[in-house]
């Protein structure tokens, strides 16, 4: 569907908004009458199905509302129902344009909006091979007519939403590019790819792409210039170096690296002879095929999404497989090998997480009396890091004795694995900042000395959140400069992902609202694809609202998102922002004590939020105490990725409330 084609309705009411705001049914376009009734219907579809007040209608619609535009508003929606549903019979209850509350919404069908189709479609393409990726994304991309709500450019209510489109239509460019390159086509996308790059220059994915596909298309020398163009242009228009993945890719260009082929012609014949050699040699079904299966499951883990949930699938089907040989010393090892640092709290994949302790535990009961405190050490740090995020003595009581049997043992690669399962244990309450400091610190030490590349990035994570929670912005810096360069060096790309939020975060602590907003909606479009659903769940949403929280503006909580395990929080906040007092004090009497994790603080001002909205004296007293420990630090940056400001200012907040 490209420039001026149409929809192909089926009956129902379709509406484009990937272009100027429009509408159609079976018969064609639907006559709009005027700007702000299309503008009602614009701003109706931002709010995705949920209720817009009648007061944020007007206020949105006009800067100097008229003495009659109560009666405007209800005009224009009259008007808009009569276009919408032509044949409902005279006093018969709107279905598509409804008034609910304080307001109206439009319960369109979740495929009645171009622009909820093309998320729906950049979506799925990423689970798809190549080829089909390929034509699913050009399907979606076909759809838009123009630049998004685009005869509301200068509306303040239209600029977050065609932003987020923007962005995704950017990234969905630029998948496409990927899969074409993928399918061989890398002389047909470098038109598309460098007409991408001039209106975006900013993009770095993009003049990657650009410059592998000349590369591909025989043409080096433009692919070298090309990424000489890059860095030209990033110092001029931002003042940055080229990230790792744009050096990484000069220097192989450079040195006509056999990977750049996109077959991987010589990895794949030695990969291949060497797992054939294994086969011969190594018996089916032989204990060290278990053992050896569990090490390349181990580094799938650390190459990036797909290895990461590929890791996932198979992890718990060695174990399984280990435990039917009845040697509890041989399970042990399967289940302790997988010793790879976990940086957030919520983990990927609670059932798997659940499987893997009862393992675990089912190991240490059967392990015989003279089996090694190592092999103890292993499991209790898997138990300590498999419990994290969860209200239970046995993952802090796991964490402390794994600890103490590897300091016992003087085993660095033992006490590195211990100390992550300490650090997964250290969220029991707020203000545990520094703690979680002299962690870090310790596994960057330790780790740089014994060679233990992944735990080094550890533990510069790790001291990246503690010192941002401590509102030290320089040491957060080096330490996320430290993990980018780990990372450039070994090839770990899931680092982008912690890294880039903080660069969210940052913008979010120095003021700068609507960067920061950018920021971490370009961040979370970069998590859809890491492969870490237990960090990505709810977490834009909760992002934005302490954003706005800590600037001390209007949280304008939107129910819309996946706001996962965070979701009772956010319609606490909701009821309290639009008024509704008596439902938003029984939200917060339901409300459970954050989960023991990174985002604990960022709850709990939530919480404080909708308690002071209505004055709930004992949610503020409960918020109080459970803030009063981070006093002097700032309220949910101990996460690295977003922050509600100061605690002290929320400790004042509430002080005087109950004063």
């Amino acid at each position: 569907m490209r420039g001026t084609e149409r929809p192909e309705p089926s009956g129902a009411v379709r509406f484009g908004v990937l272009g100027p705001v429009a509408a159609w049914n079976s018969d064609g376009p639907l006559a709009l009458a005027g700007p702000r009734q299309r503008a009602v219907l614009a701003r109706l579809i931002v709010a995705r199905r949920h209720v817009v007040p009648v007061a944020r209608l007007i206020d949105d619609l006009w800067d100097d509302p008229p003495e009659r535009a109560l009666g405007t508003v209800r005009t224009f929606v009259a008007a808009l129902r009569k276009a919408l549903e032509p044949d409902r019979p005279h006093r018969a209850p709107a279905r598509l344009l409804v008034t609910e509350g304080p307001g109206y919404a439009l319960r369109a069908a979740p495929d009645a909006v171009d622009a909820w189709r093309f998320e729906t479609a950049v979506s799925e393409a990423r689970q798809l091979p190549p080829p089909d990726a390929l034509r699913r994304l050009d399907e979606a991309l076909g759809g838009w007519r123009g630049p998004a709500y685009a005869d509301f450019a200068d509306e303040e209510w239209a600029r977050a939403e065609r932003s987020r489109l923007a962005e995704l239509r950017a990234l969905a460019v630029e998948r496409r590019a990927e899969a074409a390159l993928a399918c061989g086509g890398a002389a047909d996308v470098v038109p598309d790819l460098d007409a991408h790059v001039s209106r975006h220059p900013w993009r770095e994915d993009a003049w990657r792409l650009l410059s592998l596909a000349l590369y591909r298309a025989g043409r080096q020398g433009d692919a070298i210039a090309t990424l000489r163009r890059a860095r030209a242009t990033l110092a001029d228009e931002l003042g940055l170096d080229p990230g790792p993945g744009l050096r990484r890719l000069e220097a192989d260009i450079l040195a006509q690296d056999a990977a750049l082929d996109p077959v991987g012609r010589s990895a794949s014949r030695l990969w291949s002879e060497a797992a054939a050699s294994y086969d011969r040699t190594v018996e089916a079904g032989a204990r060290a095929r278990l053992e050896s299966t569990v090490g390349l499951i181990r580094n799938l883990a650390v190459t990036g999404a797909g290895g990461l949930e590929a890791a996932r699938r198979h992890r718990m089907a060695v174990v399984e497989a280990a435990e039917e040989y009845g040697d509890a010393e041989l399970t042990a090892r399967v289940i302790g090998a997988f010793d790879v640092p976990a940086i957030w709290t919520r983990g990927d994949d609670p059932e798997l997480a659940r499987q893997l302790v009862a393992a675990a535990e089912r190991t240490l009961a059967h392990l015989p009396r003279d089996a090694s405190d190592a092999t103890r050490c292993r499991l209790l740090a898997t138990v300590a890091v498999e419990t994290r995020g969860a209200r239970t003595p046995r993952g802090p009581q796991a964490a402390r004795e794994a600890e103490r049997l590897a300091r016992h043992l003087d085993d660095p690669a033992l006490l590195a694995f211990a100390l992550n399962g300490t650090y997964m244990q250290s969220f029991t309450r707020a203000g545990l900042a520094p703690q979680r400091d002299a962690i870090g610190a310790e596994l960057v030490e330790l780790a740089a000395r014994q060679g233990l590349v992944t735990f080094e990035v550890l533990g510069h994570l790790i001291r990246l959140q503690a010192r941002a929670g401590l509102g030290d912005f320089p040491g957060a810096d080096a330490h996320a400069a430290a993990a980018t360069r780990l990372s450039e060096r070994h090839e770990l790309p899931l680092v982008g992902v912690f890294t880039r939020w903080y660069g969210a975060l940052r913008q979010a602590a120095s003021g700068d609202v609507a960067r920061a907003e950018t920021s971490m909606r370009v961040a979370s479009a970069h998590l859809d694809e890491a492969g870490m659903p237990g960090m990505r769940t709810g977490l834009l949403p909760l992002a934005l609202v302490t954003l706005r929280l800590a600037h001390l503006l209007p949280p304008d909580v939107d129910l819309a998102p996946d706001w996962g395990p965070h979701r009772p929080w956010a319609e606490a906040l909701a009821l309290a922002e639009t008024g509704r007092h008596v439902q938003a004090r029984a939200a917060l009497r339901a409300l459970p004590e954050p989960p023991p994790d990174l985002l604990y603080e960022a709850l709990c001002c939530v919480e404080a939020e909708a308690a002071l909205r209505v004055g709930d004296r004992a949610g503020l007293e409960r918020v109080r105490a459970r803030l009063l420990p981070a006093a002097g630090q700032l309220a949910g940056a101990g996460s690295g990725v977003l922050t509600a400001g100061p605690v002290d200012r929320w400790l004042a907040r509430v002080g005087d409330a109950l004063a």
